[in-house]
């Protein structure tokens, strides 16, 4: 083997997969991009999760090589965020996008990243999943540009940072209800 046989082509598709693990190691949500058929069943990707929580759990690095793959991971409270790519992708484009993972679902759930309020607006993270990474292309990677695209709700917009439209629709709304009661 030469030397230019062991590099890829350069390619778009650097994240393999982005999972959120509970404490006990079940999916809460998981996005796979393989195209080349790694983890093509869901059997195989709960066997392959259920491994890797339990190389993980009690680990206190953020890096690991895992089934020939560059695994970066990061637990918060009962929840364990993971990005895994290519075994020899960029760790620092990975950890960008963990890091984005992170922060967004962090903002999104007000810094109350637990697994019942994971839970309670999984919707809304699900959305800023697939705004960061598309068939394992990164999209974006800046957690505050991610949550202002991904806020369903006006509610969940400061009073400041809202459109007029959207201001006025609110008071409608408050309107109506309270002529309504």
């Amino acid at each position: 083997m030469t030397v230019e046989s062991l590099h890829r082509e350069p390619c778009l598709e650097t994240v393999k997969a982005v999972l959120i693990l509970d404490n006990n190691g079940t999916r809460i949500l998981g996005k796979y991009y393989s195209k080349a058929g790694i983890f093509a069943t869901t059997a195989e990707q709960k066997k392959f999760e259920k491994n890797l929580f339990n190389k993980t759990h009690k680990a206190n690095s953020e890096i690991i090589m895992f089934d020939g793959m560059t695994c970066l991971y990061k637990s918060n409270v009962d929840l364990y965020f993971y990005v895994i790519g290519a075994g020899d992708e960029n760790e620092l484009v990975l950890l960008s996008v963990l890091d984005c993972v992170y922060n967004s679902v962090s903002q999104i759930l007000r810094k109350n990243v637990d697994r019942r309020s994971l839970l309670d607006n999984l919707e809304v993270v699900m959305l800023a999943m697939d705004e960061i990474c598309d068939n394992g292309i990164l999209l974006e990677a800046d957690p505050s540009a991610l949550v202002s695209r991904v806020a369903l709700r006006a509610d969940d917009i400061p009073l400041g940072e809202q459109t007029v439209a959207q201001v006025l629709q609110s008071a409608k709304e408050q309107l109506k209800w309270s002529l309504l009661k």
